[in-house]
C-alpha cells in the first residue's frame, strides 16, 4: 500500500496504540491507557528527535531515554521492536509473563534499550539528572574543537504521578540550579490516576512550578498535535542553559469509545469486545490480533537504520581522536571498560598504629584524596555535608554550571535525588559516581538503592556518623536498624571498617566490586589505627571477615565486631588473656563478602567446634545469630539511642571492656 507520510505516521502510531492495548488484554494486567495516549509523543521521538543505534543499544553517544511513567512501558517496548531492536513481536505478545524481556516496568539489562530501570513513580525522572550530569562532566572533559564525542541529550517522558511524588521536586531543584540544558521532559498532562481525577489531590500550576525551579517550560494543548510535538522539542533543544519541561494535554485511552479520560483506561485491561472498538475507531480490522502492516515496520525499521550511520560516523570522529589526544582517549576507553588505571592501588595510603586515634571517616577521605590523581573518573560529593563526611576532593573544583570539569558535587539536602541522581551517573559508562550523608539518613535513599541493586550497578554510597558514638545529636540522628536495613537488601555490599587501614581496603574493594551498590560506613568518632607488623593485615578486609588477633593458645570462645567495636574487643581480649582465657578476635567489616568465601574458609574463621561467640555491634542485632550459634551471645542495641556524651552512652548500653568480658566469661 503507497501512503503519504502523514497517513503513515498516523497508521503507525495507531498501530502502537493496538499493540500496547492488546498486549495488556492478553496479559491481563497492565496499564493500556497511557501508552493510546503517548503514542504520537513517542512517534515523534524515536521517528524524528532522539539519536540511537538499535544495533548497539549501547552506544556512548546515543541520547538517554527514560520512561519514568514505568507502567506505561507498552510503549518503549512497542517503539524498540518496531524501530529494530531486539525484541521480537512474540516477546510483546509475552508482556508480563515469566522470563519476558517484556517486564510489567522497564527492567535495565533485561531488554535492549532500556536505560534504566523504571516503576517507582520520581525515580525515572530523578534519575535522569544523573544521567545529564554525567554527559556535562564527559564533554567537558573529553570534548575538544572539532570532536563533540558527547553531545547527547536526555529524554524522558513524566506524569502527574512522578510529579506528586517528593523526589522530583528535589531533583527539578538541582537540574534548574545547575542549568541542565540537555534534559528535555514531556509531562503527559492527562488527569487521570487511579482514584480518578487528579483533580482530588494535584491542582497546582506545573508550569508555574517549573519556571521558578529555573526549567524552560513550553505547552501542547493537544497530545495528538505531531507537528506541535516536534516544533516544541526544536525549541527545547534550542535552549542550551536551562532543563526543559513540555506539558502534553492528553487523552487517557485515546482511541477507546467507553473508556477514554477515564481512571477505567489506567491500570487494568481495557476488555476484549472494547478492544475491537478500539481497532475499529482506528480503522483496523477487529478480528486480527497483533497486526502490524508490513509498511509500518519497514517506516520505523528504517527510522531505527539511521543510528547504524550516526554511530559510524562518531567511531570514525573517536578514531580520529585518538590520533590527536592519545592520552585522554586511553584514558577514556579504560575508564568505560570499567577496569581501574595499571597501578593505582599503589596511592592507597598506609596508617601506622603509632599514628593518633583517627576516626574512619577521617581516614577515607585521607583515601580519596590520596587516590583521586590516578582515578580520573571518580567523582561524588555529599548532601551538604563533606565536612563532616570528608568527602572533598581538595585539589579539584565543583561541578558548577560554569565548570563542567569539576569533581566534586554539592548534592543541596537532597539525600532522596541525591540516591537516584548518583544511579544516573553509575549507568554512564566511564564515570564511578559516590555520594555521601549520615547513616541515619540512608533511609531517605532507600529507593534509589534498591534500584541500584535491582540493576546491579555500582554507585559508592558513603555513610559516617554509624552509631551511638556520635553522642549528643541524640536519639534523631543515631542509627539503629540502618545496618540491619540495609544488609537485608539483595545485590548489596555493606562494608563497616574497624579503622584506618580497613579503611583504605574498604576504598579499593568498593572500586573493584561489580554488580551492585557499595555502601561504605564510617564513624564519627576516633578509633585507635591497628598496628600492621603485630595484627593480620587489613587487606584481608575483602574476604569480609578474617582472624585479626589470635591467642597465645587455642581459644575457647570467639569475639567478633565491626567498625568500631572491634577496638572494644580487641582491649576485652587482652583483658581475658590477663584472667586466663583464650579469644579469638575476628573482625567482620562486610558479611555480604564473607559470604562469598568457601566453606573452607569461613571453617577457618569460625570452626563449628568453637561455639561459644560473641558478637558485638552497637546496632539492631538482627542477622547475628547466624554468626554467633545457640551457644553464643550478642551485645547490640535492642532500643533507640539517647542524648549524651558518647562515653556516656557507650557505659549506658554496655559497649565497655568490663561489660564485654562479663559477657564472655558468662558463655563459657
Amino acid at each position: 500500500m503507497d501512503l503519504d507520510n502523514s497517513k503513515l505516521e498516523n497508521l503507525g502510531i495507531n498501530t502502537v496504540r493496538i499493540l500496547s492495548a492488546e498486549a495488556v488484554q492478553k496479559a491481563n494486567s497492565g496499564h493500556p491507557g497511557t501508552p493510546m495516549a503517548l503514542a504520537p509523543m513517542g512517534h515523534v521521538l524515536w521517528a524524528d528527535y532522539m539519536k540511537y543505534n538499535p544495533k548497539n543499544p549501547n552506544w556512548a553517544n546515543r541520547d538517554r531515554f527514560i520512561l519514568s511513567n514505568g507502567h506505561a512501558c507498552m510503549l518503549q517496548y512497542s517503539f524498540l521492536y518496531l524501530t529494530g531492536y531486539d525484541l521480537s513481536l512474540d516477546d510483546i505478545k509475552n508482556f508480563r509473563q515469566l522470563h519476558s524481556k517484556t517486564a510489567g516496568h522497564p527492567e535495565y539489562g533485561l531488554a535492549p534499550g532500556i536505560d534504566v530501570t523504571t516503576g517507582p513513580l520520581g525515580q525515572g525522572f530523578a534519575h535522569g539528572v544523573g544521567f545529564a550530569i554525567a554527559q556535562k562532566h564527559l564533554a567537558a572533559r573529553y570534548n575538544k574543537p572539532g570532536f563533540e564525542l558527547f553531545d547527547y541529550h536526555v529524554y524522558a517522558i513524566v506524569s502527574d504521578g512522578d510529579l506528586m511524588e517528593g523526589v522530583t521536586s528535589e531533583a527539578a531543584s538541582l537540574a534548574g540550579h545547575l542549568e541542565l540544558g540537555n534534559m528535555i521532559y514531556l509531562y503527559d498532562d492527562n488527569h487521570i490516576s487511579i482514584e480518578g481525577d487528579t483533580d482530588i489531590t494535584f491542582t497546582e500550576d506545573v508550569a508555574k512550578r517549573f519556571e521558578s525551579y529555573g526549567w524552560h517550560v513550553q505547552t501542547v494543548a493537544d497530545g495528538n498535535d505531531i507537528a506541535g510535538l516536534a516544533q516544541a522539542i526544536r525549541n527545547a533543544k534550542g535552549v542550551v542553559n536551562k532543563p526543559s519541561i513540555i506539558n502534553v494535554r492528553t487523552q487517557i485511552g485515546y482511541g477507546s469509545p467507553n473508556k477514554v479520560n477515564t481512571a477505567g483506561a489506567h491500570g487494568a485491561p481495557l476488555g476484549a469486545d472494547e478492544i475491537k472498538l478500539v481497532k475499529e475507531f482506528f480503522g483496523f480490522d477487529p478480528e486480527k490480533s497483533f497486526y502490524v502492516p508490513d509498511e509500518v515496520l519497514k517506516y520505523y525499521h528504517d527510522k531505527g537504520a539511521r543510528g547504524i550511520e550516526l554511530e559510524a560516523k562518531w567511531n570514525a570522529l573517536f578514531e580520529a581522536y585518538k590520533k590527536e589526544y592519545p592520552e585522554l582517549a586511553a584514558e577514556y576507553e579504560t575508564a568505560a571498560s570499567g577496569k581501574l588505571p595499571a597501578g593505582w592501588e599503589a596511592t592507597l595510603p598506609v596508617f601506622k598504629g603509632s599514628d593518633p586515634k583517627m576516626a574512619t571517616r577521617q581516614a577515607s577521605g585521607k583515601v580519596l584524596n590520596a587516590i583521586a590523581d590516578s582515578l580520573p573518573n571518580l567523582i561524588g560529593g555529599s548532601a551538604d555535608l563533606a565536612p563532616s563526611t570528608e568527602t572533598n576532593l581538595k585539589k579539584y573544583t565543583s561541578f558548577t554550571p560554569e565548570q563542567r570539569d569539576g569533581r566534586n558535587f554539592h548534592f543541596g539536602i537532597r539525600e532522596h535525588a541525591m540516591g537516584s541522581i548518583l544511579n544516573g551517573m553509575a549507568l554512564t559508562k566511564g564515570l564511578i559516581p559516590y555520594g555521601a550523608t549520615f547513616l541515619m539518613f540512608s533511609e531517605y535513599m532507600r529507593p534509589p538503592i534498591r534500584l541500584a541493586a535491582i540493576m546491579k550497578i555500582r554507585p559508592i554510597l558513603v555513610y559516617t556518623h554509624d552509631s551511638i558514638g556520635l553522642g549528643e545529636d541524640g536519639t534523631t540522628h543515631q542509627p539503629i536498624e540502618q545496618l540491619a536495613a540495609l544488609r537485608v537488601i539483595p545485590n548489596i555490599t555493606v562494608i563497616r571498617p574497624a579503622d584506618a587501614n580497613e579503611t583504605a581496603h574498604a576504598w579499593r574493594v568498593a572500586l573493584e566490586h561489580k554488580d551492585g551498590p557499595v555502601v561504605l560506613v564510617f564513624t564519627r568518632q576516633g578509633l585507635p589505627i591497628l598496628d600492621q607488623d603485630k595484627y593480620a593485615s587489613a587487606s584481608n578486609l575483602e574476604k569480609g571477615a578474617y582472624v585479626l588477633s589470635e591467642p597465645a593458645t587455642a581459644p575457647q570462645l570467639i569475639l567478633m565486631a565491626t567498625g568500631s567495636e572491634v577496638a572494644l574487643i580487641m582491649q576485652a581480649q587482652a583483658k581475658l588473656q590477663e584472667e586466663g582465657i583464650a579469644a579469638r578476635v575476628v573482625s567482620m567489616p562486610s558479611w555480604e563478602l564473607f559470604e562469598k568465601q568457601s566453606a573452607e574458609y569461613k571453617e577457618s574463621v569460625f570452626p563449628k567446634k568453637l561455639k561459644k561467640r560473641l558478637a558485638v555491634e552497637m546496632a539492631s542485632p538482627m542477622g547475628w545469630h547466624k554468626y554467633t550459634t545457640d551457644e553464643g551471645d550478642i551485645l547490640a542495641m535492642n532500643t533507640f539511642g539517647e542524648s549524651a556524651p558518647a562515653d556516656e552512652l557507650y557505659k549506658l548500653f554496655g559497649f565497655t571492656v568490663e561489660n564485654v568480658v562479663n559477657k564472655a566469661k558468662a558463655l563459657i
